[in-house]
């Protein structure tokens, strides 16, 4: 590939941690995709790094180079589901070794799948549906024409 060329990408909108994506239908699977990416410090960065472990608490030169890690795994992954022919990612997870002492590997991956935007809001995927409910509802008699039924007695039509 030429490196003048656009990579194409998933949208970053259209990904979740989650196996379903609200409003919309999964119409096909097209697989696992992963992001990988392997980051060790600079030189400069270690000997910083060092210096803030001495003293306990968090290093924001390692944290810096963790966000940057997770970032560039997860781009790619964006890129390798669109490659796959999906529009968005479900169930994405993170994992991430230490591979040799100052080198840690981070992996993004999920499945990629082509979503396609449900046609009419149906009352089955609003929160709180219950069939049963919304049957009692229809076929419910207003109160003030509720009356107790006694035996014996004539029914009014």
């Amino acid at each position: 590939m030429a490196h003048n060329q656009p990579v194409r990408s998933v949208d970053r909108r259209f990904t979740t941690t989650a196996f379903e994506y609200p409003g919309y239908y999964i119409a096909q699977a097209h697989g696992v995709v992963r992001g990988l990416t392997v980051r060790n410090p600079n030189a400069g960065k270690a000997i910083l790094g060092a210096f803030a472990s001495i003293g306990g608490g968090e290093s924001s030169t390692y944290i810096e180079m963790a966000e940057k890690a997770r970032e560039r795994a997860f781009l790619r992954m964006l890129e390798h589901a669109a490659a796959a022919g999906g529009n968005a990612v479900i169930g994405i997870q993170f994992t991430g070794q230490e591979i040799m002492e100052g080198m840690t590997e981070v992996m993004a991956y999920g499945t990629a799948v082509t979503l396609v935007p449900l046609p009419v809001q149906s009352p089955i995927s609003q929160p709180g549906y219950s069939p049963y409910a919304q049957q009692q509802q229809q076929h419910q008699i207003p109160p003030q024409q509720q009356q107790p039924f006694l035996p014996g007695t004539p029914i009014k039509q």
